[in-house]
């Protein structure tokens, strides 16, 4: 895989029972696993592929709350102080720093948005800083260019996705729950209406919690329910390159392209919102429930190709639990780069900040961002079937709430004083229309 990810440990065998089982080890998955761990369940995580290794890797590794939608604010606002307070419980490194989120813009209407952002944000106790023309030129004086503007925002910051899902995936382990990589979860054992195991390809675990964290997959394992989840995937490709340009500010967002700060001391490079569309039997599916998000991002978004086919996640097909399925022939969602994307962001990049022009290219990859249609995600326990809760749609947001999100989850499991108000993402509110119901940010 071209996108970097650090490995960790599988479990020699698959546990006959447990309390808990989170289907996907992504970022929301393995918080949900620990945090239900450190209540003293018995929680089993099973993952198709490697932890981490789709979109939870692919990502930039903003953990932000400029911008946040209303809906997720609140989340985003609880998973940074749990981004903090992971590495102090469990010794184990996420790269998680609270260094400040930096935005420039020369365009009026943005500016404008900004600001009443950052008003709705004070009224919620949130800190950000809007910049005059002189304080974002002199921040931003890496880029050389004379900026209308800027927002600061100190409270945020980032984290690495090569090692944050694997970190959480070794704090499980210590906490006595169980990790299965290549191990996909083909399906659900139900008795009396009500969910009784987890059927893996390595076996079944008897369970009576079952939480889906699929993310891209999570529609079409529903689909095998009679669950329908409305999901759509856009395909966004990014860059790395390598160590050796300085005076860069650590995460940088303009209309152009952002960059962030690696570890090693490289520069992840993106446009934020560009990817390709491609076609899928459920995105035509699901296309008059997406109207109203794709209306408001079309500029971004381009056509795709057969990448969707290829990898078989959006598939409406229908497997049986005794034969391989979809995600044991794909176990790790690795589509192919946008090349022309991937140049047109170096190229910008390297214009924006000249110090770039001292690194090279150390990688590219593309990953699938899966979006609910109103891009909010869809978290809360099914009420068709008890016990199965789903965590999915995370529409791009995911690895910075993450944290969050699992914390919830673990509250809904165990019944506990939830960490947010859980209504807004309940999936029941997919049962009605989306239309003006897209998220802001």
């Amino acid at each position: 895989m071209p996108a970097p990810l650090n490995r960790v440990d599988t479990t020699p065998e698959l546990p006959a029972a447990a309390d808990a089982v989170v289907i996907g080890g992504g970022i929301v998955g393995v918080f949900a696993a620990y945090y239900l761990a450190r209540r003293g369940l018995k929680v089993a995580l099973v993952e198709k592929g490697l932890i981490g290794a789709e979109q939870s890797s692919r990502n930039w590794g903003w953990c932000r709350q400029q911008n946040r939608d209303a809906r997720e604010l609140p989340m985003s606002t609880k998973s940074l102080d749990l981004w903090e307070r992971f590495a102090t419980e469990t010794g184990e490194e996420t790269g998680f720093r609270r260094c400040g989120l930096f935005y420039l813009s020369n365009n009026d209407e943005e500016l404008s948005g900004w600001a009443r952002w950052r008003d709705f944000a004070r009224s919620v106790g949130v800190t950000t800083h809007m910049l005059s023309s002189a304080e974002a030129s002199e921040r931003g004086r890496a880029t050389g260019v004379s900026w209308k503007g800027g927002v600061f925002s100190p409270t945020d910051g980032t984290a690495d996705p090569a090692s944050a899902a694997p970190a959480v995936a070794r704090a499980i382990l210590k906490l006595g729950g169980t990790v299965h990589q290549s191990c996909a979860a083909r399906g659900l054992d139900v008795e009396g209406g009500r969910l009784s195991g987890v059927v893996t390809e390595h076996g079944t675990i008897r369970t009576k919690i079952a939480i889906l964290a699929g993310g891209a997959w999570a529609s079409s394992f529903c689909r095998q329910l009679g669950i329908r989840f409305p999901q759509a995937s856009i395909r966004s490709s990014i860059l790395s390159v390598s160590p050796g340009a300085s005076g860069l500010p650590d995460a940088l967002h303009t209309s152009a392209v952002s960059v962030t700060r690696r570890r090693d001391g490289g520069h992840t490079l993106a446009i934020s919102g560009r990817a390709r569309v491609d076609p899928t039997p459920q995105q035509f599916l699901f296309a008059r429930q997406f109207l109203p998000m794709f209306a408001r991002r079309w500029r971004s978004l381009k056509p795709g190709g057969l990448e969707g086919f290829r990898s078989g996640h959006e598939s409406l097909a229908r497997w049986r639990l005794d034969r391989p399925t979809p995600m044991e022939r794909m176990r790790i969602l690795d589509p192919l780069v946008d090349e022309a994307t991937v140049a047109l962001t170096h190229a910008r990049a390297l214009e924006l900040l000249p110090a770039l022009k001292e690194t090279k290219i150390a990688a590219s990859w593309a990953g699938y961002i899966d979006s609910t249609p109103d891009g909010v995600p869809g978290i809360g326990e099914i009420a068709s079937l008890p016990g199965f809760i789903l965590a999915a749609g995370f529409s791009g947001h995911g690895f910075g709430i993450g944290p969050g999100a699992g914390h919830l989850i673990a509250d809904i499991v165990t019944g506990d004083e939830p960490i947010v108000d859980p209504r807004p993402y309940h999936p029941d509110r997919f049962g009605g229309s989306a239309w003006g119901k897209v998220a802001d940010f």
